[in-house]
Parts: structure tokens; sequence; C-alpha cells
């Protein structure tokens, strides 16, 4: 079984950090369990729906799901509005803006790559916003396990 982890694809090299305050604030930044996952997480629970959280849904690629079904192949990611470039709150910073710029667009086309990469795979894709109302995305979420498809409101109103 050839067990070779796929190549990591790399952006600029990251830049100094303005100031120790900066360096010392983005050591701190979540991976998982951000409070809006673990808000909608907890919105889940209560419906009854069960979970795995933050896992790799195929073997072959990298990414990592945030909420997900293996069985039923349903992928939820929840966006941080800096990190995935949010229309309505996100913000490029003032110094090493054009690193930020690269690295803000490579985590969108990141992104696309995922979302593509599990669609060919038959997963249903849901991506969501951190400031979005965690009961609202849990309920689009419990409407699409139960409908076994993807909902209408199911396509969040992220733009890339």
């Amino acid at each position: 079984m050839n067990t070779k982890r796929p190549t990591p694809i790399r952006g600029p090299a990251r830049p100094t950090a303005s100031s120790e305050t900066v360096r010392a604030n983005m050591k701190k930044q979540k991976r998982k369990d951000t409070k809006c996952e673990l808000a909608v997480r907890r919105q889940l629970h209560r419906s009854g729906v069960r979970f795995r959280v933050d896992f790799r849904p195929l073997p072959d690629q990298l990414f990592r799901v945030d909420v997900g079904w293996k069985g039923r192949k349903v992928a939820v990611f929840i966006d941080g509005c800096f990190w995935h470039g949010c229309p309505e709150h996100g913000s490029l910073p003032k110094s090493n803006s054009n690193w930020w710029a690269a690295k803000l667009d490579g985590n969108r086309a990141r992104d696309r790559r995922a979302d593509s990469a599990l669609r060919t795979a038959g997963w249903t894709v849901l991506r969501f916003w951190e400031h979005e109302n965690p009961e609202s995305v849990a309920k689009v979420i419990v409407a699409t396990l139960r409908s076994g498809q993807p909902t209408k409101s199911a396509s969040p109103s992220q733009t890339y």
C-alpha cells in the first residue's frame, strides 16, 4: 500500500512579525476548536446529531474538515473571516500587506481545491463564515443530513 503523503503547497516565506505583540497573537490562533466551531457543535449536539471533528476525509489530501460525516459524505467548514477573506469582515493588515494578500489568496485557492476534491469524490460541502448565527448554521446542516441532499440555503454566501 502506498502511504506517501501529498506534498503541501507552500507560499512565499513568512516575514518577520511587525512587533512581539503581533507575533504572540498570531501564535495563539487556533486551528481547531474555535469559538464559532464549538458554538455550532453545541447546537448540533442539542439537536441529537453526532459527528466527527477535525479529520481528513480523503486520505490522499492534506486538508481537514471542521465537522463531518464520513458515511454520509458531508463536510462542514466554518471559515474565519480574516483567514478566508470574508467580504463583510475580512481585512488586510497594513504591515507586510503584499505577503498577507498572497497568503489570504492562497487560503481561498486552497479552499476551492478542497471543495473541488470533495465534490469530485461525491461529498456534499457546506461552508459557513464564523460570524453566521450558530443556530442557523446548525439548522442548515441538520436539514442537509436529513434530506441526504444539499439544501438551497446550504450554500452560504461565500464569494471568492
